[in-house]
């Protein structure tokens, strides 16, 4: 049996600890007021990002205000013109004995000079106005962007475990089931990180924070003036209700499979037959099916709904790639984690051989739908849908080439040798960067639709990675204190305990 060491205990409550103190600091640091706004921009006007962003405002703003000017100065032009042009006819016609021009035909124009100049500064305050409220309720999502990101990233992680496992089950693998115990305990994490996840969905459905566009007051009333034609013709099924209601559908019932298949997998231990492991490979076949389905709908309701104004057919496969190589790479981790403190005898170089070709498969299968996606719609440059790269091109550049560093051209150059795959220190390293990289494609799809250009890795996201992390391990290593950690009557368990390759 395994035995949960205090140190990393320790750690886990340390991770924990700090990463609340952080999140509870990034919540009370968002700015309150527009006046805490002006002072963030004027403050960062000389810093990096919100320097550029704030320049930017600025530039626009001086460009509108010399346009209008330059407006402004045409119109007095005019006027002059038009001034003239009537007194030299008022002269003629003096001469002539008639004089045709009234007052009246005069006063609009120089009504027009007299306006033009105050109008110009009021359009210019309220677009600052406008511009600075904006920023506010984008630096006011931050921190709850930072903590969404990471709740779901920790979730889906952990759901790459559970699929990896539903799948050994189905192939009926003969390779894997020594590690399965390390497999359950990841995702004994699934429960914890999905009650979490679930009331960040209800403070956001309850009006708490403004992640979702879709959610806000009257975008789809005709006539209000936050309404949205494409939101209302999709509010048939981007409704709170519904988006609600299939979330809890969704983790209930990948929350039921977690639970039945650990039970039926700890019963087969002590079971004269092989019932119990029949029970789990027909219960695996159907959870696979209903993850299927639910794992792309999943991906449209929380991800994909940010930014409701733009789709993709590819986007369910593409996040599916990206967590479940993140969930591979997790039972890589632990698995190596555990054999280096004496566990998992019975696990050779064969086995962490598999696992980390499939670290490797899954990450340039996550690389083929990345750039087929990017590709097909840039390619086509429709307005509204290449917008959504446009965007993470131009104020998420680093991050958004950066992943593809860390998701791809890395675990190709490190992992492509076997015999690399085999070798402790290079696979944790490999999927440290693996998993660090897939953090930065949640990043990626998450923060442009909420934070826009007001982004940065801060405080607020660097404590809801250190807080989920130490919950995870405190909660999964824990796990593993539950039961042995080698299933015991395995129809392969002695296929897998002599697998070599």
């Amino acid at each position: 049996m395994y035995t949960f060491p205090n140190k990393l205990r320790n750690i886990a409550f340390v991770l924990m600890i700090l990463g609340m103190i952080g999140i509870v600091y990034g919540f009370l640091s968002a700015p309150k007021t527009i006046e805490d706004v002006e002072k963030i921009a004027a403050e960062s006007h000389h810093d990096g990002h919100g320097a550029a962003a704030h320049d930017a405002h600025a530039a626009t703003s001086h460009d509108a205000h010399a346009e209008a000017t330059h407006d402004a100065h045409k119109v007095e032009g005019h006027a002059a013109e038009a001034k003239d042009s009537v007194q030299a006819v008022v002269e003629v016609d003096s001469t002539a004995g008639e004089d045709t021009t009234s007052k009246e035909e005069v006063a609009p124009v120089a009504v027009a000079k007299t306006v033009a100049p105050k109008e110009v500064k009021v359009d210019e305050h309220a677009e600052h106005q406008e511009h600075m409220e904006h920023m506010l309720h984008q630096l006011q999502n931050k921190p709850w962007a930072a903590l969404y990101v990471a709740c779901i990233f920790f979730l889906l992680v952990t759901m790459g475990a559970l699929v990896f496992y539903a799948i050994q089950q189905v192939a009926q693998a003969g390779w894997s089931p020594l590690l399965f115990r390390v497999m359950q305990s990841i995702t004994a994490f699934l429960p914890v990180v999905s009650v979490i996840f679930f009331v960040l969905l209800l403070l956001s459905s309850f009006h708490v924070n403004h992640l979702f566009v879709w959610m806000e007051e009257g975008v789809t009333e005709v006539g209000h003036e936050n309404y949205d034609k494409l939101i209302a013709g999709k509010s048939g099924y981007l409704n709170v209700t519904f988006w609600l209601i299939r979330a809890a559908i969704f983790l209930v019932g990948w929350n039921a499979y977690r639970y039945l298949s650990r039970k039926n997998c700890l019963a087969q231990d002590e079971a004269n037959d092989n019932t119990y492991y029949k029970k789990n490979f027909k219960l695996s076949a159907g959870f696979l099916v209903f993850f299927i389905v639910s794992e792309s709908i999943m991906s449209w309701d929380w991800i994909m709904s940010v930014d409701p104004h733009w789709f993709s057919t590819l986007f369910g496969w593409y996040v599916f790639a990206s967590f479940f190589v993140s969930g591979i790479t997790t039972i890589s981790m632990v698995t190596l984690y555990l054999k280096s403190k004496g566990y998992l005898e019975s696990v050779n170089s064969s086995h962490i051989h598999d696992l980390s070709k499939f670290m490797f498969g899954i990450s340039v299968f996550w690389t083929y739908l990345w750039f087929s996606q990017f590709m097909l719609i840039w390619y086509s440059n429709i307005p509204e849908e290449v917008t959504y790269f446009k965007t993470r091109i131009e104020q998420y550049n680093l991050p958004f080439f950066g992943a593809v560093a860390m998701n791809f051209v890395f675990p190709i150059l490190v992992l492509i040798n076997s015999d690399f795959k085999r070798v402790a220190p290079i696979i944790v390293g490999a999927g440290v960067v693996i998993l660090l990289g897939h953090y930065v494609d949640f990043f990626n799809m998450i923060m442009p639709a909420t934070v826009g250009d007001q982004w940065f890795i801060g405080v607020s996201e660097i404590a809801s990675l250190l807080f989920f992390l130490g919950l995870f391990i405190f909660v999964v290593f824990t796990a593993l204190t539950k039961a042995p950690l080698t299933p015991k009557r395995n129809p392969f368990i002695e296929e897998s305990k002599h697998f070599h390759y």
